[in-house]
């Protein structure tokens, strides 16, 4: 997958409305057969990319290049790619084949053949035998299914999702997002997703391009993302992070030495800064809820420790979430602990050792 070729290369793209600037100066490139995420909070112009890409906006500036064509003036019907749409825009007077077959009309393709891409739609996204089914049959889990087999049908290079679980209760919208992930690993097609859901992004995504503001912040792999989040503002956006204030000295080709006021003094790996980052630059550190752990007397020691005093806890079954307070630390920190056999829940105003590696620690300007 990192080695394949771009079948998207969006090259220095803007797009203003009116007055207002949706999108500034957005590169990237998109692999062919990748899930690939716009991931950002509303307004940031996610939505607005991947319609510039559907040849429903034009660009202001720059390009968009799709199979090696630029989509200058390229309409959206002639262009490789199909929407699926929040909404789904399922036709309601329209019979569950005659949906997904809407597109096939259009191309005047002959009945026996129709019939036959149609039926292959539908098995591709487990609804065989739906065909004759009515639009208000069909649950949201199967409208959604439908939406995306009328874009299958059209066997088109690339499929745009525009946020198209958000209307799903959370047990079919999990459920949804491992079926559309298989589903796009079995065909080999271009996904790309514009959702606000950090969880959903990570989940599905090969890469993630997280927006701000109408400029990318970091395009990575979730895994990236999430343990080494270029700013701190994608820190952030990306799950749960505690912020400490810090100071550092070193750098380069040496480790930084970090004075952290809550944890202590410790030599971090320089490859653990995001690039450019110099040591005046370092005003803060992150670290992870998970990457805390309370020691009990089955834990043993850990490679850094320190003592803290729980102040409130919330237990969610599998997982407990603790504040502790850390002295030095200017806000308490959260904890995130699994609940194994035999660990016991520690209360409000218990005294706790708190162990830590250095591996976890983020560091951020």
């Amino acid at each position: 997958m990192a080695d394949a070729a771009p079948i998207i290369e969006i090259k220095d793209v803007t797009k203003s409305f009116g007055s207002v600037t949706a999108l500034k100066g957005v590169n990237a490139n998109i692999r062919e057969g990748e899930f690939f995420s716009l991931l950002g909070p509303s307004g940031c112009g996610k939505t607005t990319l991947l319609r510039l890409i559907a040849g429903f906006e034009q660009v202001t500036g720059g390009t968009i290049v799709i199979g090696g064509k630029p989509m200058k003036d390229i309409p959206a019907n002639q262009r490789p790619t199909n929407m699926v749409f929040q909404s789904y825009a399922i036709f309601p007077h329209l019979n569950v084949a005659e949906n997904v077959g809407y597109g096939l009309v259009r191309k005047k393709m002959g009945k026996a053949a129709m019939t036959k891409e149609v039926d292959e739609a539908l098995a591709m996204v487990d609804l065989g035998g739906y065909g004759e089914r009515k639009a208000h049959e069909l649950s949201g889990g199967q409208r959604q299914r439908v939406a995306l087999a009328r874009a299958l049908v059209m066997r088109p290079k690339v499929i745009l999702l525009d946020e198209p679980l958000s209307a799903l209760d959370k047990k079919l919208r999990d459920q949804m997002q491992h079926e559309l992930r298989s589903l796009q690993k079995s065909l080999g097609i271009t996904f790309i997703l514009v959702t606000h859901d950090q969880e959903e992004a990570l989940i599905m995504s090969d890469r993630i391009a997280v927006i701000f503001d109408g400029t990318i912040a970091q395009l990575a792999t979730p895994e990236e993302l999430y343990r080494r989040p270029a700013t701190r503002k994608v820190a952030s956006f990306i799950g749960v992070m505690n912020f400490l204030d810090a100071s550092a000295t070193g750098g380069g080709d040496t480790p930084y030495q970090l004075t952290i006021p809550a944890l202590g003094k410790v030599n971090i790996d320089a490859a653990q800064a995001p690039a450019g980052l110099s040591a005046a630059d370092i005003t803060v550190v992150g670290v992870r809820p998970e990457m805390f752990t309370i020691l009990d007397e089955d834990t043993g020691s850990f490679e850094h420790e320190v003592q803290g005093t729980v102040t409130s806890t919330d237990y969610y079954g599998d997982m407990t979430y603790y504040t502790v307070a850390l002295p030095g630390a200017s806000d308490p920190v959260t904890i995130s602990m699994r609940n194994t056999a035999g660990r016991a829940v520690a209360r409000d105003g218990a005294k706790v050792t708190v162990g830590w590696g250095a591996d976890s620690i983020v560091l951020l300007e």
